[in-house]
C-alpha cells in the first residue's frame, strides 16, 4: 500500500472530523509525519505499519493529541504481543473461524446510524463447550479489522455495538472471567475503533452483575455509553433507528442471514492481508 494519503471521505465527514477530531489538512500532514517519524525510531521494539492508512485511525481516536496517539499505538502493538490467541493465526479459513462467523456472533450491518458502523453481537450464539471465548474474540477482531478497511467513515464517527443477550447461561457467564473481561475492555479502549455507543439488549436478571464486572474495568467516558434494555428490541428501537435493523430485530433492514453470507465472503477475501498483517506487533 502507498504510504500517501487520500480520502475517501464526503464533504460532511470532513466537516465532522474538523469539528469533532480537530482535524485539518495540514494538522493530519504534521501529525502524520510526527508519528511515523517516532514509530520508526521504536524499530526493532515496536514493529507497526508506516501507512497513512494505518496511523490516521489513531490519531483520529485521540483527536491529534500526538502523546496520547503514541501511548494508544503502543498499547495496541503491545497488545498484539501479548494476546497470540486473538492475533495470530487469523486465517478466515480455519473451521473454529468459518463456525464462528457463520453462527453469526459478531454482524455488522451495511446501513449506518447517526454515519456509524452497527454491529450486533451475539453473545450466546455459540456453544461454549465446543468453542473458546478467545476464539469468539478472535473472530470478532477479524470482521472490525475488515469493517474498518472497508470504509473510512468508521474511524471519523465511531461504531455502535449492540450486544444481544438472549440464551446467556451459565456456561457463556464462566468464560467471562475477571482477567477475560480485563482484556477485552483493554481491547475496546485501545483498538482503532471508537466506540461510541454499547447497547445491551434482551438482558438477563444478572446482567447488573456481569455489566459491573465490565464496568469496573471502563474509562468513565465508555460507562456513559452503556445502554441496558431488559425486554425485546422495542427499547432498542428508541435508541437505535429501526429502519437499519434486521427483520430479527424488528426492524426494516437486510437480514441477519444474509449479512452473515456477505462477511463470510468479506473475511476470506482478505486472507492474504491477515496473513501479511501477523508481523505487526511489539517485540
Amino acid at each position: 500500500m502507498s504510504k500517501g494519503y487520500v480520502s475517501s471521505l464526503d464533504d460532511e465527514a470532513r466537516r465532522y472530523a474538523r469539528d469533532n477530531l480537530n482535524e485539518t489538512e495540514e494538522k493530519r500532514r504534521v501529525a502524520l509525519g510526527e508519528i511515523r517519524k517516532w514509530l520508526e525510531e521504536e524499530k526493532p521494539n515496536l514493529n507497526a505499519r508506516l501507512e497513512d492508512e494505518y496511523i490516521l485511525p489513531f490519531l483520529r481516536g485521540c483527536k491529534f493529541n500526538l502523546e496520547k496517539t503514541k501511548a494508544k499505538l503502543r498499547n495496541y502493538y503491545t497488545m498484539r504481543r501479548d494476546r497470540p490467541e486473538w492475533f495470530r493465526n487469523r486465517n478466515p479459513l480455519l473451521p473454529e473461524i468459518q463456525e464462528l462467523v457463520r453462527k453469526g456472533v459478531f454482524v455488522p450491518l451495511r446501513e449506518r446510524f447517526e454515519n456509524r458502523l452497527v454491529i450486533i453481537v451475539r453473545t450466546a450464539s455459540h456453544d461454549p463447550k465446543r468453542h473458546s471465548q478467545d476464539d469468539v474474540f478472535k473472530a470478532g477482531k477479524m470482521i472490525l479489522d475488515v469493517a474498518a478497511l472497508e470504509d473510512e467513515t468508521v474511524q471519523v464517527y465511531g461504531v455502535t455495538a449492540i450486544f444481544d443477550l438472549t440464551g446467556v447461561g451459565v456456561l457463556h457467564s464462566k468464560s467471562l472471567t475477571p482477567h477475560m473481561v480485563k482484556k477485552t475492555v483493554f481491547a475496546w479502549q485501545n483498538y482503532h475503533c471508537r466506540p461510541k455507543q454499547l447497547e445491551f439488549i434482551n438482558a438477563p436478571v444478572f446482567v447488573n452483575v456481569m455489566l459491573n464486572i465490565f464496568k469496573s474495568f471502563m474509562t468513565e467516558k465508555l460507562k456513559k455509553r452503556v445502554g441496558v434494555h431488559y425486554g425485546g428490541s422495542e427499547s432498542l428501537h428508541q435508541v437505535v433507528d429501526k429502519k437499519i435493523l434486521p427483520p430479527e430485530y424488528g426492524g426494516e433492514g437486510e437480514s441477519m442471514e444474509s449479512l452473515v453470507e456477505y462477511w463470510c465472503g468479506k473475511l476470506v477475501s482478505r486472507r492474504e492481508w491477515f496473513v501479511e498483517d501477523e508481523q505487526y506487533k511489539a517485540d
